[in-house]
């Protein structure tokens, strides 16, 4: 019987598949969930009982957050990336790790199939194809629901006949949880106007009316610290901050961007823990980086995060990037102070010994102590010569 490797979450698409790929096709289904932070140990051995049920041959649960983060979170930090200034790319990039952990799982069980539940109108389905052709190459990629296409009512009519025994009431909101954040879909956010209601949001809002300060540590662009608390590692840091500012509603919004297939959506997301982080993170580095690390950073920055939205890690151009923005982060290091009220928050400042507003350098506004007024004349003189020169030619060749 010939193996495939399927990525199973224990939804509808891929108990689908499990039932279609063993019964119809005739197939050994080995599955395997990837968890990048959105699944609490409970939650995984329910899907594990769930694909035996089924008929799975084998079932994995591949820990993946740690990994999850150095390989991706760490360097969206570093770049402070928002996609369209908004979106902290938490499903686009969990969905390249999955992707990754499952063809290395296709090599473990030496099979020569290859199948995933993405419909064939979103993101997913070209970031899990586009990985499969570039790490395992001469592997068949199954994908039933988008090469039958399906229905969900077809997909429940079909697993009903196979006696399939599931909670198949639609929620209102499909939900995807991960350690970089949690998206949220629902009726409001198919058009192109429309709020998420407040009982949409996976994390509730228990903190009206409250306020409390929250003190961020980096070294070199990762959270060592919050409040004073040490962390083995800044996966539990990441999810220490969301576990309180999750709590004040802080993270919610609407992104709208462009599918890499060419057409425009809209979702929820919530992710309390990465807005707090990145604006902490970039207003320390607004403190202690130059202008022109700064500049060159927001550019790269910028385009890694597209082209990682677009499914290309493995582009060896990210890095390339990846080394300049780690390279970047050398001076990095201080206290952000933030402070955390309902549905938002404001960094009230930083500490650093690499801060470079230094008093000792003067203050702005006032006095410095670096230059005298005769420098900046002769620096202004200079600084303006070829403007100065275009200006006067203009203007004699008009007399």
């Amino acid at each position: 019987m010939e193996k495939v490797v399927l990525g199973f979450s224990g939804g509808l698409d891929t108990t689908f598949c499990v039932k279609y790929l063993t019964q119809d096709k005739g197939l050994e289904v080995h599955s395997v969930i990837v968890n990048t932070g959105g699944f609490t140990e409970e939650e995984l051995k329910k899907v594990e009982t769930h694909a035996y049920a089924l008929g799975v041959k084998t079932h994995t649960t591949v820990n993946a957050v740690k990994g999850y983060y150095e390989s991706i979170i760490k360097y969206l930090v570093y770049g402070n990336v928002l996609k369209n200034n908004t979106y902290p790319l938490s499903v686009s990039a969990e969905r390249l790790s999955q992707a990754l952990h499952i063809a290395e799982h296709v090599k473990k069980v030496g099979a020569k199939l290859v199948a995933h539940g993405s419909t064939g109108a979103g993101n997913d389905q070209v970031r899990f194809d586009m990985i499969f052709q570039i790490m395992i190459p001469g592997i068949e990629i199954l994908t039933p629901i988008r090469d039958l296409q399906l229905s969900r009512e077809a997909e429940i009519e079909y697993l009903k006949g196979k006696g399939v025994e599931m909670n198949f009431e639609k929620a209102a909101y499909s939900i995807n949880k991960g350690l970089w954040g949690t998206s949220v879909g629902g009726k409001e956010t198919l058009n192109s106007k429309g709020m998420l209601p407040e009982s949409a949001w996976p994390t509730q809002m228990t903190k009206e009316g409250a306020t409390e300060e929250m003190v961020i540590r980096f070294e070199k662009g990762e959270i060592t610290k919050v409040n004073g608390q040490s962390f083995t590692h800044p996966t539990e840091a990441i999810q220490y901050i969301q576990s309180i500012a999750g709590a004040y509603g802080i993270g919610r919004d609407i992104h709208v961007g462009d599918t890499i297939i060419g057409i425009k959506g809209r979702v929820g997301f919530e992710a309390a823990a990465p807005m707090v982080i990145l604006k902490a993170h970039h207003a320390l580095e607004k403190h202690v980086l130059t202008k022109w690390q700064l500049s060159w950073k927001d550019q790269l920055a910028s385009f890694y995060g597209n082209w990682l939205h677009e499914g290309q890690i493995l582009d060896p151009v990210m890095r390339d990037i990846e080394a300049y923005l780690t390279n970047s982060q050398e001076q990095v290091s201080g206290n952000v102070f933030v402070q955390l009220n309902p549905y938002r928050f404001q960094i009230i400042g930083i500490e650093s010994e690499n801060d470079l507003m230094s008093a000792k350098f003067g203050k702005y506004g006032e006095m410095n102590t670096g230059f005298t007024g005769a420098d900046v004349r002769g620096f202004t003189k200079i600084f303006g010569n070829q403007t100065g020169i275009f200006h006067n030619v203009k203007e004699s060749n008009k007399k």
